[in-house]
């Protein structure tokens, strides 16, 4: 009688080899860099790393570099080279990863490119300390101080002799391309990223002589070409929106648009789309000032310059708190941030944000509530006396209903009203409603009814001298 085992032993086998061709597929089909592991490149040539570096040098980028630098000497590879376009860095240990990139066994080279881009702050100081630098034309290194911006008074140390030399050349000044190579603070110039790769063919570096290029084609149409593979890396989507909101201008940017889009909401009386965006545009706002040199009393002036604008859009006009807003939001602006003024945020971005906020608290803002809170078949003017419901507290501000329609309501603190109860309109006020509760408001005189019914009343000792002549002197 076979053994129990024996039965499983060719479902099992089968269930092995779907499971290996399926490993198989997906190691041929999946893309060497994106998914974190490179493609086995040919013998003796390990592959070569190109880490795109953009923007501030913060912790997700800090992550990035540091990452890509263990896992190039882990695997061994041939070469990992920064691209790099950086105005400088904030919230990083800036001595990690210039270390990182002086100790790191497999050669760490610079590019700093495409055309335009800069190295600022930190990203010179890399550019400094790596083995091999090159920079795309029209594109600049330096000044390399301050090192982080948000410390622009901070220690700056630079490890190795040489290094120490080429930090000190590039320390205050900013060095064009050429101006770059002949003050020996690059290596060489070059246009294109691939062309940087195939320059350093037989190159020594760290001790280690470079095979990355080949020559391929004949005759006029030889040229060189990498020999290995190139993976590209860039942060993650998650890591880039969090890149993003550390940029100075996204930050203050969202901070004064959720602030604006909350108090919209407050004015519709009720949670809606437009408060829940200006509640993630708050969160984001404060999710980048947490790594940003922050004034305070400045992200207080900005709330200020917002409550201002608020003030003066429920009183239904133009008034002084619309002045000390614009004077708060102004001054708010341009202090919002500490540490180096390169985080300031770009004059246009400011100019956009004020101009911005004020027409839509003073135009937008006006228009919104003129549409909610009155109705083109009841004139204003002849609303006093009109009756209709509170639809939520009015204490003593509040909503009410007139003739189907909300209007804003204003009632005297000593008699506030209840969600529901009967209302009387006693004053309009721009297009806020001075309201009563209905007894005890002022009436007006068409709701009297004929006047003859008061004259008629019984025991008023008034006589109608018709009915007396009919009466006491017959004809």
């Amino acid at each position: 009688m076979p053994r129990p085992y024996r039965r499983l032993r060719r479902p099992v086998a089968m269930l092995i080899l779907g499971l290996a061709a399926i490993v198989l597929a997906a190691d041929l089909g999946a893309p060497a860099f994106a998914a974190g592991r490179a493609a086995q490149p040919p013998v003796g040539k390990r592959g070569i790393g190109v880490l795109q570096v953009e923007g501030l040098i913060d912790p997700p980028n800090s992550s990035l570099i540091l990452g890509a630098i263990r896992d190039a000497n882990r695997a061994r590879s041939t070469l990992l080279i920064l691209q790099v376009d950086s105005s400088g860095a904030v919230a990083v240990d800036s001595q990690k990863l210039i270390a990182a990139v002086y100790d790191s066994k497999v050669p760490v080279a610079v590019w700093v490119g495409p055309s335009g881009a800069h190295a600022r702050g930190l990203a010179a100081a890399l550019a400094a300390v790596a083995p091999v630098a090159s920079v795309s034309n029209g594109s600049s290194v330096g000044p390399l101080l301050p090192l982080r911006l948000d410390e622009p008074h901070g220690k700056v140390s630079v490890q190795g002799r040489e290094v120490a030399g080429k930090a000190r050349i590039v320390a205050r000044k900013d060095y064009g391309a050429t101006d770059a190579k002949k003050a020996g603070v690059v290596d060489s110039v070059q246009p294109t990223i691939g062309e940087f790769i195939v320059s350093l063919n037989g190159k020594t570096v760290n001790g280690t002589k470079l095979s990355t290029a080949r020559v391929v084609g004949t005759g006029k149409g030889r040229r060189l070409e990498p020999n290995q593979q190139v993976n590209f890396g860039r942060l993650s989507l998650p890591d880039q929106a969090l890149h993003t909101l550390i940029r100075p201008s996204v930050a203050y940017f969202l901070f004064v648009v959720g602030l604006a889009l909350m108090v919209f909401e407050f004015f519709t009386v009720g949670i809606g789309l437009a408060g829940a965006t200006g509640a993630l545009a708050a969160v984001g706002a404060f999710t980048g000032f947490s790594h940003l040199p922050m004034n305070w009393w400045a992200v207080a002036l900005l709330v200020v310059a917002i409550l201002g604008f608020t003030i003066d859009v429920q009183a239904g006009g133009l008034g002084p708190w619309t002045f000390l807003g614009g004077a708060a939001l102004v001054a708010g602006s341009l202090f919002l941030y500490g540490g180096s003024p390169r985080l300031d945020p770009a004059w246009w971005v400011i100019v956009l944000v004020v101009v911005g906020t004020i027409v839509f608290m003073l135009g937008a803002m006006t228009a919104v509530i003129r549409a909610r809170f009155s109705t083109p078949t009841i004139g204003r003017e002849g609303m006093v006396g009109e009756l209709g419901d509170a639809e939520v507290d009015v204490a003593p501000d509040g909503v009410v209903v007139i003739r189907g329609s909300r209007w804003r309501a204003r009632t005297n603190r000593a008699t506030p009203i209840r969600a529901g109860d009967r209302v009387r309109v006693v004053e309009v006020a721009g297009f806020v409603l001075e309201v009563e509760p209905e007894e005890g408001g002022a009436k007006d005189y068409r709701d009297r009814g004929p006047r003859q019914g008061a004259d008629d009343a019984p025991g008023d000792g008034a006589a109608d001298p018709a009915g007396d002549a009919g009466e006491g002197h017959p004809q």
